[in-house]
């Protein structure tokens, strides 16, 4: 039985071996008595006295949740296509730039602050400039991949907003549309030296009826640095939907799939990810969560091609049970290596 697709082949961070300054102290943050960062002091603060927001930063994609009834007709249909195809056309798939999709305004990246602009240097080698010196939104921008930002303060809350989108971006990583109308609102706040909320706020009215948006908590990445994270084989090369997956899945009794309830927890790329195993209408859901990048806060429905291997939306999932048939953990198989999770007592 062929169980694995090309479209297993999903994007590889390049992490290389002799990555540099990884354990390099950060120079000009305050630190406890035993040399720690003291990530509880006060936000240092600019010039201006606003606070400042440099640093390289960390944090777990939120999961966007929209209520369907929010959307254009055509939206939801959209959505479903590109999950059926496995999101291949999502653009960090094809090696395209993010752009505003709400699940990259988490994860990895540096900012930089100056007193005329911010500038957002993503992982990805992607990156964004905020301009912060009085100026306008164009009225009629060029569209692009990345849009045009303007930012202002409001007491100590970075306002950032932003317009010119092009329309081949996603607003989340589940196939979500939007339209060249499209305005981003960023509210920017650190309450101290080690924390930093980003809300984001989408209105596009010839897509959605109301406006909606996302929270992401951020985390000073104190005393190391960002590695990048490079799309190198683009999903161009993907096969295989959901309906292939349907057409090769076999029937699991409910009691053999309820054993498989429960949450397992390991590492993927070094940084810890949760699996939440849950049963929906006979079919096994597998919700994740954890600093593990674009991937962070998905849903996956698993089809059994077996008692214990899955497909998940074009990654497979094996299952290892005990002599009794109970799950010890679950293997996640990808480009860039199987990811063992132990099951959680």
């Amino acid at each position: 039985m062929r169980l694995f697709l090309a479209a297993l082949i999903l994007i590889v961070g390049t992490i290389p071996a002799g990555a540099q300054w990884l354990d390099r102290p950060t120079p000009g943050i305050p630190r406890t008595p035993d040399g720690k960062p003291h990530l509880t002091a006060p936000a240092p603060r600019g010039p201006d006295g606003k606070p400042d927001l440099t640093g390289v930063w960390n944090g777990p994609v939120s999961e966007p949740r929209l209520d369907p009834a929010n959307a254009q007709p055509w939206v939801n249909d959209l959505a479903r296509q590109r999950q059926h195809d496995y999101y291949r056309a999502r653009p960090s798939y094809q090696c395209l730039p993010s752009g505003p999709e709400a699940d990259r305004f988490a994860g990895w990246k540096r900012l930089l602050q100056t007193p005329t602009a911010i500038a957002i240097l993503n992982d990805d080698l992607t990156y964004r400039v905020i301009f912060m010196d009085g100026r306008e939104l164009e009225a009629n921008p060029a569209p692009s991949w990345m849009g045009y930002s303007v930012g202002r303060w409001d007491g100590d809350t970075l306002i950032v907003d932003s317009v010119g989108f092009n329309d081949k971006t996603w607003l989340s990583q589940r196939g979500l549309p939007h339209s060249e109308a499209l305005r981003v609102r960023e509210r920017y706040r650190r309450p101290d030296v080690g924390h930093l909320q980003v809300e984001v706020t989408f209105t596009d009215p010839a897509t959605y009826a109301k406006p909606w948006g996302v929270t992401a908590n951020m985390a000073l990445a104190a005393d190391t640095d960002m590695l990048e994270s490079v799309c190198e084989r683009s999903s161009e090369h993907w096969a295989g939907s959901l309906s292939d997956a349907a057409n090769r899945a076999v029937s699991v009794a409910p009691d053999v799939l309820a054993r498989y309830v429960g949450v397992y927890s390991g590492l993927y790329q070094g940084n810890k990810r949760t699996v939440e195993m849950s049963l929906s209408g006979g079919q096994l859901i597998a919700t994740f969560a954890g600093a593990a990048g674009v991937d962070g806060g998905e849903t996956r429905p698993l089809v059994p091609l077996s008692q214990t291997p899955f497909e998940g939306l074009g990654l497979f999932y094996q299952l290892s049970v005990d002599d009794k048939g109970m799950p010890t953990d679950v293997v996640e198989i990808r480009a860039s290596g199987p990811y063992r999770y132990p099951r959680q007592p």
